[in-house]
């Protein structure tokens, strides 16, 4: 195996650059002349095509519709709603010429699509009978602003999708809240086996123009956060911004009550630091495109054509199989390039399986072989597919629930902040500005409100030591 092809860097030793050596040498990404700009590939994207289709199933059954908005936003329209507009503000790619001539108004590369949908939602919803009105649509955005691009974690154009929802009562847009988040919860974790921790923002870390922001929290094996999906509930805000008003049962005309939430492309950075290892890239096989590759192995033609029969009625019997039937390449590179490359399970078919009528399988996660027989090949590769999307699972898991640790003072939470990082559990007021002071000396936020936490009761703020209002998280965050 090259040097070119394997990963040279330890995972333990500088995870940012044995990051950016499995993003590449995998084929998942490649870097382009524009700075923060990455090609998805086909690996990649078939992942993303997958995890699309998984939760746009989910979200047609919450009464979800997809439909495609304009890339461009006139200015005047993000100027309709003035806190929305200074939160994006530094990050808005603007349009202001075409060809030789200067346009009328900038039109801004979407951030988010708010400003240009609700202008069009103010004319479709009309009366009662035009709510819940529930819309998503699958696109890029464009956000400009940021020192250090890291594939797929931090880049300038990202995948994503974003929901914007109207409803006539509160309470509906509640309730969708929880539909939506258990669909982010369950593609997340039975899907890309990534643990979350379910929560509510504070004020200072939700989302300019919401009322509550509700996400999914993550642990990278550096022991940083990075936030995963979420869920936005807007109140009347944009309604009011943007006019959007329905007449009601009764004849009295109201706003509507809105939401928005978004998942995208960053949990497939997340998915590939979680799980990757020092041989390359490692792939849950719910997402995995290619779940199984069989490498023949043989010396003469008398060999070949006995593998090859078996080859081909193993790969008949097995979906989303791959033969690498290559021959200027051994068997051994073509081990470690499957390795880099990430795919779930390892098949191998030589002289002596052809013999023994069995195939020897190689698990890509723990390297363990086993042999099974061809009466019971679909059997077995299910169920060892099966055991390490579980495995995924469970370690992400316990990787997460070890490096959560709870400070009882403000000098505990900074010493593990430091020098172990992950999340901390602190009691909080409450107050934004204990909230901006623990920030300030330790360089770590409020992730979320954790929701599996009962209020505290008898605890006192970490910072000021007045009494606690919530169980939270603090951690150094991507």
């Amino acid at each position: 195996m090259s040097e070119e092809l394997g990963i040279t860097t330890k995972k333990e030793e500088d995870v940012g650059e044995w990051y950016r050596e499995v993003i590449t040498k995998s084929g998942l990404a490649d870097y382009t002349s524009i700075s923060g700009c990455i090609v998805f590939k086909p690996l990649s994207y078939s992942i993303w095509e997958k995890v699309r289709q998984e939760m746009d199933r989910r979200f047609k059954d919450i009464g979800i519709e997809n439909a495609y908005f304009p890339l461009f936003i006139p200015e005047k329209l993000l100027e309709k709603e003035a806190e929305h507009f200074d939160g994006f503000n530094p990050e808005v790619a603007w349009v202001t010429r075409t060809g030789s001539s200067e346009l009328d108004e900038k039109l801004a590369v979407r951030p988010t699509s708010e400003a240009i949908m609700y202008d069009s939602y103010k004319d479709w919803i009309r009366s009662w009978r035009d709510l819940p009105h529930r819309m998503n649509q699958w696109n890029n955005v464009v956000r400009w602003e940021f020192k250090h691009p890291t594939p797929f974690l931090r880049s300038r154009e990202f995948l994503w999708q974003e929901g914007h929802n109207a409803y006539a009562t509160e309470e509906e847009a509640l309730d969708d809240c929880e539909k939506v988040l258990d669909a982010y919860q369950e593609i997340c974790e039975e899907y890309m086996a990534i643990p979350c921790i379910r929560g509510r923002k504070t004020d200072k870390e939700k989302f300019d123009g919401a009322v509550d922001t509700y996400s999914l929290e993550h642990l990278l094996p550096d022991g940083q956060a990075i936030q995963g999906p979420d869920y936005h509930y807007d109140g009347t805000n944009f309604a009011e911004a943007f006019d959007i008003k329905y007449t009601d049962k009764d004849g009295e005309e109201k706003y509507v009550y809105q939401t928005t939430f978004g998942f995208s492309t960053r949990q497939l950075g997340t998915m590939f630091m979680l799980h990757s290892d020092d041989r390359g890239l490692v792939l849950p096989p719910r997402v995995a495109p290619t779940r199984t590759v069989i490498v023949p192995i043989y010396h003469d033609q008398d060999e070949k054509e006995k593998v090859m029969e078996m080859v081909e009625k193993v790969s008949d019997r097995l979906e989303k199989c791959r033969v690498d039937d290559r021959e200027h390449k051994t068997p051994g590179w073509k081990f470690n390039e499957w390795e880099v490359k990430g795919v779930p399970l390892r098949i191998e078919i030589g002289s002596n399986e052809v013999k023994e009528e069995e195939v020897t399988l190689v698990r890509r996660d723990t390297g363990e072989k086993t042999t099974v027989g061809m009466e019971d090949l679909e059997e077995v590769v299910g169920k060892e597919l099966e055991e390490m999307q579980k495995r995924l699972f469970e370690r992400a898991k316990e990787h997460m629930e070890n490096n959560i640790r709870e400070a009882d003072d403000f000098d505990e939470l900074k010493d593990i902040i430091e020098n172990e990082g992950g999340f901390v559990k602190a009691a909080w007021c409450g107050k934004q500005l204990c909230e901006e002071i623990v920030k300030d000396e330790t360089t770590a936020k409020i992730t979320n409100i954790p929701f599996r936490y009962d209020d505290p009761e008898g605890e006192k703020c970490i910072r000021c030591g007045e009494e606690a209002k919530h169980w939270v998280h603090f951690a150094k965050s991507v």
